[in-house]
């Protein structure tokens, strides 16, 4: 078992993560504190099921209103669908942060 802090993501992201689809996450300023080189262990919300490790590539802030298609091509999703998810998941808009990724396990 690694010893890496650990980081989550819904499990619908599971199989893009795996597959290199999704190299972003777009995440709140609590999950902001990550430094590129850093690596995480992935798990599961809210099921707490590994799934492999990444090493954090860049963390940048960036506005709701300054998301594009290439946040959503690095997401595997349009812009229109990524707005909704993370509306969905931020209603009130907090300032967010991309978290550039790679796997590494």
């Amino acid at each position: 078992m690694s010893t890496y802090p650990e980081f989550t993501f819904f499990s619908r992201f599971v199989a893009d993560i795996q597959a290199g689809r999704k190299t972003i996450t777009i995440r709140d300023e609590s999950e902001a504190q990550w430094q590129p080189g850093q690596r995480l262990s992935l798990f599961t919300n809210p099921e707490q099921q590994p799934f492999g490790a990444i090493e954090v590539l860049s963390v940048n802030a960036v506005a709701f209103d300054e998301l594009n298609d290439e946040h959503a091509r690095q997401e595997n999703m349009t812009l229109a669908e990524l707005k909704a998810v993370i509306r969905d998941i931020y209603p009130k808009l907090p300032p967010l942060y991309v978290i550039e990724f790679k796997l590494i396990a």
